[in-house]
C-alpha cells in the first residue's frame, strides 16, 4: 500500500529508540514494515543508536536503515526533529519528566503522534494544554496507545461494535476482565509508576483518576456499584467472565476508554460508532479463587498505601530492574497476553443476550506495546479516509484498519454473542 504524501524528510521517527520498549518498536517496524520505508530512530546516546541501526539491519537486510538522529531532551532539538517527520512514536519516560517536550513539539507542528505512557493525570495534563492546538495544526495524537490502555479500548471497541450491529442495540454495561499477563515489568515501566507521585499531587491524581476526566463530554451514568461484600472482598462473579477481582491497571484503561465514549458522542466522523448514553465500563483482573482474589485485592490496597512514602519508592526503585533494563527478551516471546469482556445491550434482548470477546497475544506485554505502537503509526501513514481530522485521540479511534494490521502481526481479537439467563 502506497503511503501518505506529506513532503517531510521521515515517515516515522522512534524517539527514545534505545530504552527497553524504544528498542522493540524499531525492531517491529524494521522486521514487520515494507522496505521502502524512510524512518528514523532518535536518542542522546550516538553510540546505542548505531549499535540499533546494525541490528535494525540484521532484521532485515534488504530495507532501507534507519537514519540516526542524535536528539537532546530539549524543546528546540525535539521541535526541529518533529517539523521534519510526519509521525514520532514518543518512548521517553517517564513523561512526567520528560514527554511534553515530544508532545508539545508534534502538536505545534502538526506532527502525528503515538505514546506507550500509562500516566493518565500526564495525559489529562497534555489534553488540557494542547488539545486546542493539535485541532489547529492538523496533529492527530494518541497517548496511552499501548499496554495502558489499547487492548482495552480495542477490546470495549469490539464488543460494543457487535452490540450495535448483531444485537441491534448501543450498549449498556461493559466488564472487562485482564485474565492473563505473565509479563514482569521493565525498569522503565516501575520508575514511570513511581514517579506520578514525585511529580503530581494526590488530589490531581484523583481528579485524572475520576469518571469521565479524560473525556470531551460529561457523562453522568456511572457504573452500576457492586454488593457490600463485593467491596470488602474486592471480588464480584460476572457471567461469562467468571470470579474476578480489583486489577492495578483497570484504573489507567478506564480512564481512555470513557475518552473514547466521549469522542464517539462529540466527534461528528465517529458519530456512527457512539456507545450509547447509558454506557458504563469496569475492569478487572482474573482470580482462580476467593481467597487469592481477597489476597490481591488487599496487596493492592496497602501496597497504594506504602506508596505514597518517599522512602519506600526510593526502596523499590534500587530492587527493580533500572531504565533502559527489563525482562530476557527472549523468555518474553513465550509469554501470553489475553483479555477477556462482555458487553450488554442496553435494550433488553430478546431471549437474554450478551456478546463475549476475547484478545490474545502470543508474547510479552513490551513485545504488544511494540505491535501496538508500529501498527498504529502505519495505519496513519497508509489510511487516508478522513476520519481523523487533528486533536488528541484513543486506540479505538484508528478503527476497523488498526485492528486488522494488529490481527496481520499476531494480535487476535474474537467476539461472538452468547445467551444468558435472566438473574
Amino acid at each position: 500500500m502506497v503511503y501518505k504524501q506529506h513532503g517531510r524528510e521521515y515517515d516515522i521517527v522512534v524517539f527514545g529508540a534505545t530504552g527497553y520498549s524504544g528498542t522493540l518498536t524499531a525492531e517491529h517496524i524494521a522486521s514487520k514494515f515494507p522496505p521502502e520505508l524512510k524512518w528514523a530512530i532518535a536518542g542522546r546516546s550516538a553510540d546505542k543508536l548505531q549499535q540499533l541501526a546494525t541490528r535494525c539491519k540484521e532484521l532485515a537486510p534488504t530495507h532501507i536503515s534507519p537514519a540516526i538522529e542524535v536528539c537532546q531532551l530539549d524543546d528546540k532539538d525535539v521541535s526541529a526533529l518533529a517539523r521534519r517527520t510526519f509521525a514520532m512514536i514518543a518512548a521517553v519516560g517517564p513523561y512526567a519528566l520528560y514527554g511534553e517536550h515530544a508532545f508539545k513539539a508534534c502538536a505545534e507542528s502538526g506532527t502525528y503522534y503515538v505514546d506507550c505512557t500509562p500516566e493518565v493525570p500526564w495525559t489529562l495534563e497534555m489534553i488540557k494544554k494542547y488539545e486546542a492546538t493539535a485541532k489547529t495544526t492538523g496533529a492527530c495524537m494518541f497517548p496511552q496507545c499501548a499496554m495502558e490502555s489499547a487492548p482495552s479500548d480495542l477490546l470495549t471497541w469490539a464488543v460494543v461494535t457487535d452490540v450495535r450491529s448483531k444485537l441491534s442495540s448501543h450498549t449498556g454495561d461493559v466488564v472487562v476482565d485482564m485474565h492473563e499477563l505473565q509479563s514482569m515489568p521493565s525498569g522503565g515501566t516501575v520508575t514511570t509508576f513511581l514517579n506520578l507521585f514525585d511529580t503530581y499531587s494526590l488530589k490531581f491524581i484523583g481528579q485524572a483518576l475520576k469518571p469521565y476526566a479524560l473525556s470531551p463530554v460529561p457523562n453522568e451514568h456511572m457504573a452500576p456499584k457492586g454488593s457490600f461484600l463485593s467491596a470488602i472482598t474486592g471480588q464480584r462473579t460476572i457471567t461469562g467472565l467468571g470470579r474476578l477481582s480489583t486489577s492495578a491497571t483497570g484504573p489507567l484503561n478506564t480512564a481512555i476508554v470513557h475518552r473514547t465514549w466521549g469522542l464517539t458522542k462529540q466527534e461528528d466522523s465517529l458519530n456512527a460508532e457512539f456507545y450509547g448514553p447509558n454506557f458504563t465500563y469496569q475492569e478487572y483482573m482474573n482470580t482462580d479463587s476467593f481467597f487469592k482474589g481477597v489476597l490481591v485485592h488487599y496487596s493492592l490496597i496497602i501496597g497504594a498505601l506504602f506508596v505514597l512514602l518517599p522512602p519506600f519508592r526510593a526502596l523499590v526503585r534500587k530492587a527493580v530492574f533500572q531504565p533502559g533494563e527489563g525482562p530476557d527478551k527472549e523468555k518474553a516471546k513465550n509469554e501470553i497476553i489475553e483479555f477477556r469482556a462482555v458487553a450488554m445491550p442496553d435494550t433488553k434482548s430478546e431471549g437474554g443476550k450478551q456478546v463475549f470477546g476475547q484478545l490474545r497475544f502470543p508474547g510479552s506485554m513490551y513485545y504488544l506495546t511494540a505491535a501496538l505502537l508500529g501498527q498504529a503509526v502505519r495505519t496513519l501513514l497508509e489510511v487516508d479516509s478522513g476520519r481523523l481530522s487533528g486533536g488528541i485521540y484513543t486506540p479505538a479511534c484508528l478503527g476497523r484498519e488498526y485492528v486488522d494490521r494488529l490481527e496481520q502481526v499476531g494480535l487476535s481479537i474474537k467476539t461472538e454473542v452468547q445467551n444468558i439467563q435472566d438473574p
